[in-house]
């Protein structure tokens, strides 16, 4: 698992770009922390006023089927060309996780949720549940370690 950061680093976890390929990135602008990812989602929402549609259930329905939608993208490939499909649909993948990110964001906001603290949590957690010396290279479930 993750090493822990040290107690004054936990508020500094930020959202890491990643390459840009063929200048796809042009026009955007890059955000570094969930913080002002959240506010350029915000300032995009508001203004059209969706946020009446965004009821936390209606927000946990959009990160499930968005995420089905990613499912999607690897239906029926076999297990030999998964890392070829993944390149192949490279744009439709980070569409899809694009989607996830930004209902996850806004459901976070929406319910006070402090993101980057029950991230660091929940790494916290699993640091404990899934200590490297019986976890490594292991998929079992805490419980059958």
């Amino acid at each position: 698992m993750l090493a822990k950061p040290p107690a004054e680093d936990l508020h500094r976890l930020q959202v890491r770009p990643t390459h840009c390929r063929r200048g796809t990135d042009e026009g955007l602008t890059r955000v570094s922390t969930f913080e002002d990812l959240t506010r350029q989602i915000i300032e995009f929402r508001d203004p059209r006023d969706w946020k009446q549609f965004h009821s936390p259930r209606n927000l946990a329905a959009s990160i499930s089927i968005e995420a089905a939608e990613l499912l999607e993208i690897f239906q029926w490939n076999s297990d030999e060309t998964l890392a070829e499909d993944a390149e192949t649909n490279r744009t439709d993948i980070e569409r899809e996780l694009a989607d996830i990110v930004i209902y996850c964001l806004l459901m976070a906001h929406d319910t006070s949720v402090d993101l980057q603290r029950a991230v660091q949590s929940k790494l916290t957690e699993n640091d404990s549940t899934y200590p490297i010396g019986s976890s490594r290279g292991k998929r079992a479930k805490y419980t059958e370690l």
